[in-house]
């Protein structure tokens, strides 16, 4: 008597067709995971430029751009989030996304700005944003040579690096900093009293 047996092709030509169902339906879940994504971005202000701690902020700083930051949407600033007269309280990265801790209104500000003058120059890598130390070598012999340099103020940060002109151009580097208010008075004691600044960026020869 004769037997008959089902093909073993049948039989694979179906896990084929499910496997192809399986992949459809990932290809879908994808592409639905990738718009439910993007429904779910929230307008959210990026710096443009690097922006110097206790610098005011205008619109002209920022970008609106499209985030999905989830439960930490409320940590970021929006387009309308930065009240008139605004600063910043720590320096801000070029295209970093603005956090909310980053803003702060400035009746509250600690630090200012101060032009100096850099005797030895600006060291390479010196550029807004830097966090720098300043150091101050006091007059000896009314004038004529320099005691041993020390620091002056720590941890400031260079708001601009400022082009000397003219008779300046020879004696050194104008930088804008920002420092604590506690500090100003130490150093415009050490610039009218005649000594020779220098700025160190931090971590330099660690």
């Amino acid at each position: 008597m004769a037997s008959f047996s089902v093909p073993r092709r049948a039989f694979w030509g179906d896990v084929r067709f499910l496997v192809g169902i399986a992949l459809v339906a990932l290809s879908i879940a994808g592409v639905w995971l990738i718009v439910s994504a993007f429904d779910d971005a929230v307008p959210t202000l990026q710096a443009t430029r690097t922006i110097t701690q206790g610098e005011v902020l205008t619109s002209d700083d920022f970008q609106v751009v499209g985030v999905g930051l989830g439960s930490l949407a409320d940590d970021y600033l929006g387009p309308d989030d930065v009240p008139t007269g605004s600063i910043a309280s720590r320096t801000l990265e070029s295209g970093e996304l603005v956090p909310s801790s980053a803003v702060t209104d400035a009746d509250r500000s600690r630090s200012t700005t101060i032009v100096i003058q850099s005797s030895t120059g600006t060291p390479e890598g010196v550029e807004a944003g830097t966090v720098v130390e300043v150091w101050q070598a006091p007059p000896l012999d009314e004038g004529r040579s320099y005691d041993v340099p020390r620091i002056l103020v720590a941890d400031v940060i260079v708001h601009d690096v400022l082009d000397a002109e003219g008779v300046l151009a020879d004696t050194g580097t104008q930088l804008e900093i920002v420092i604590d208010r506690a500090d100003v008075a130490d150093v415009l004691a050490a610039i009218t009293g005649g000594a020779a600044l220098s700025v160190v960026p931090v971590g330099a020869g660690s």
